[in-house]
């Protein structure tokens, strides 16, 4: 049963990714229990981190394609679905009122890689994999999704991400300013940064986020012109191959249409 596990220990939350079946790829569901939790541990004055991770060594395979077919099927579900419920989900992490700390092994792909980039401190095992590979299921990211990886990669290396689309280690994640350390022990190095977090000042903590968060430069809003440019592919054959091609493990053939 896919779901968002808490657990809580002294003042260390952790949040755990759990759809081991597919890898932990997020449900609707999921999505939704991830911003209901986050917004409940920011309302939660005596916690002092969150640690965020995956369950049976992988952190997160991407969002479920499965329910693509019926969930994310028109224009009006897409941009539900992107702009409420992935958007609520990464927004109640990214400003969450504690320091976050992503804890990855395996597989972060796609949406894992999302929710690991609105974390405020990224560590990951060598053997991690990384990567947003959805050109093969035709469709480019949301604009409110991009806007997180890009601060953290730059313009070369999200052109790179994206328009390749391949799966790379995570000594080139780190190179390109998606981790900040790599571990041997993730588990154990996640918890000791935690501890590190817990032992200063919670106010201190708090407002480093909010001052980082406010001195970040921000681009200018999309128009509605562009809102709707960005979810044309709802529409399209392509769109429609490459959720059919992931499903039935084919290669997909792409028209331009």
């Amino acid at each position: 049963m896919p779901e968002i596990r808490l657990d809580t220990h002294d003042r260390i939350a952790t949040v755990t990714l759990s759809n081991p079946g597919k890898l932990n790829a997020v449900s609707v569901a999921m999505w939704e229990a991830l911003a209901d939790v986050f917004t409940r541990l920011s309302a939660d004055d005596n916690l002092r981190c969150v640690i965020v991770q995956g369950e049976g060594g992988n952190f997160a395979a991407g969002a479920d394609i499965a329910e693509f077919p019926t969930l994310r099927a028109t224009a009006e579900q897409g941009r539900h679905y992107h702009r409420i419920t992935v958007v609520n989900a990464l927004r109640a992490i990214a400003e969450c009122l504690h320091p976050t700390v992503a804890a990855i092994e395996g597989a972060c792909i796609g949406g894992g890689l999302e929710i690991a980039c609105v974390c405020d401190i990224r560590i990951a095992a060598p053997s991690a994999r990384f990567g947003i590979p959805i050109k093969q299921l035709g469709f480019p990211m949301a604009p409110d999704e991009l806007r997180y990886l890009l601060p953290l990669t730059g313009k070369a290396a999200a052109l790179e991400i994206l328009l390749e689309g391949r799966i790379f280690t995570a000594a080139e994640a780190q190179e390109k300013g998606l981790l900040q350390r790599i571990a041997d022990d993730v588990p154990a190095a996640a918890r000791q940064t935690a501890e590190r977090i817990d032992q200063g000042a919670p106010l201190a903590a708090r407002m480093h986020k909010q001052l980082i968060r406010r001195l970040t430069p921000q681009a200018e809003a999309l128009t509605q012109e562009e809102w709707d440019a960005a979810f044309a592919f709802l529409d399209t054959q392509d769109y429609r191959a490459g959720v059919q091609a992931f499903l039935n493990k084919t290669r997909p053939d792409f028209s331009g249409k």
